[in-house]
């Protein structure tokens, strides 16, 4: 991708990364230092291209839930973070994280209302939906005026938030990683997201190392199983949503790699065709762990009854994993992650071979 080129979120002075190319590109001008003491001014453009400038890092953050709450929390930025919507339940994340998360006041079990948001104090609101399909576009969010008379500065997360008016499939996590380096831009904390996305790369590159060279026709064919979506009428992830990349960079492809967008709910016939051979029941974080083991075994238990689907071959084959649904479609550290439990789950003897 050339140097300058929006796609989604993109720093457009200050920062050398990009949100949908490979390794973030550099060069001239390209220096955080050279625009400002402390790398200050950043200017992050949004998925219309629409310029926000921060002259210095914000001191008082609201995030629109647990993902870019993460982000911030691993950036070393938390202590900045004044509110939340969807937080994190108990257990979603881990050890000393998930302590942190639950100091940080809950601003709305859902979507954030509009009247606690501009009420906040905030000056940044991170979004991490924006156009999500599914989950975006829910309740009465502030218009662009009300922001700017609120002293509010609103960012989206690239990689989930302008997935669906991307013009590409997501293929790698290079989105994420732009996601955040651009937090730490903003931030102040550049040292740290690099680093942050280096611990990714270094789990991406074993991966690659063992499944990349894998032939279409060689990929176990895998279906994410949205559980909490509902049951009567499936809904699948498509080639622009986070989840694609996820599935694709683990050495499987997804049956719905096909489908343009983000997310689309489908019919049963249509998952029954494609007789996948792996099948993902994802969950949602229910904040306990004998909970989410409950809400996997309902999954599981539904597929092997539900007449339309217990003759599928993963169903027959009992091959489910059962990882949850936040750190597959949501952005963070831990997709990488993600990656690496689907790759080894599938192709456990080309990691043996490799070790």
């Amino acid at each position: 991708m050339r140097p300058g080129k929006l796609c989604g979120l993109a720093v457009v002075v200050a920062l050398a990364a990009t949100a949908c190319g490979g390794a973030p590109d550099s060069g001239p001008g390209d220096d955080p230092g050279a625009s400002g003491r402390s790398g200050f001014p950043v200017r992050i453009a949004d998925c219309q291209g629409t310029t926000t400038t921060f002259a210095a890092p914000p001191r008082k953050i609201v995030t629109s839930n647990a993902a870019a709450l993460e982000m911030l929390l691993r950036l070393g930025a938390g202590d900045r973070v004044i509110g939340t919507g969807f937080p994190p339940g108990k257990g979603a994340l881990p050890g000393e994280l998930g302590e942190r998360a639950r100091k940080v006041p809950v601003l709305g079990k859902h979507i954030v209302p509009k009247e606690k948001l501009l009420a906040s104090g905030a000056d940044l609101y991170i979004d991490t939906f924006a156009s999500m399909g599914a989950m975006g576009g829910a309740g009465d969010a502030p218009t662009p005026e009300e922001f700017r008379a609120a002293g509010i500065k609103h960012v989206y997360l690239a990689s989930t938030a302008c997935a669906r008016t991307n013009g590409k499939p997501q293929r790698d996590l290079s989105a994420v990683e732009g996601d955040i380096r651009r937090l730490g831009a903003v931030t102040g904390t550049a040292g740290r997201a690099d680093a942050l996305v280096a611990g990714m790369r270094a789990k991406l590159s074993a991966v690659h190392e063992a499944v990349g060279g894998l032939a279409a026709a060689k990929r176990p064919t895998y279906f994410f199983f949205d559980y909490d979506a509902g049951t009567k009428q499936p809904m699948a992830v498509c080639r622009k949503q986070l989840a694609n990349a996820v599935i694709t960079l683990a050495g499987a492809r997804n049956i719905f790699d096909g489908c343009d967008g983000d997310f689309k709910a489908v019919s049963w016939e249509v998952v029954v065709a494609k007789d996948p051979d792996w099948i993902q029941l994802a969950v949602r974080n229910r904040g306990d762990a004998a909970a989410d083991d409950a809400a996997y075994d309902r999954a599981a238990a539904f597929l092997k009854s539900f007449p339309a689907t217990k003759g599928l071959t993963a169903v027959r084959k009992g091959r489910f994993l059962r990882i949850g649904s936040e750190r597959t479609t949501i952005a963070g550290v831990r997709n990488a992650e993600t990656v690496e439990e689907i790759a080894h789950t599938l192709h456990p003897a080309r990691f043996k071979a490799a070790r």
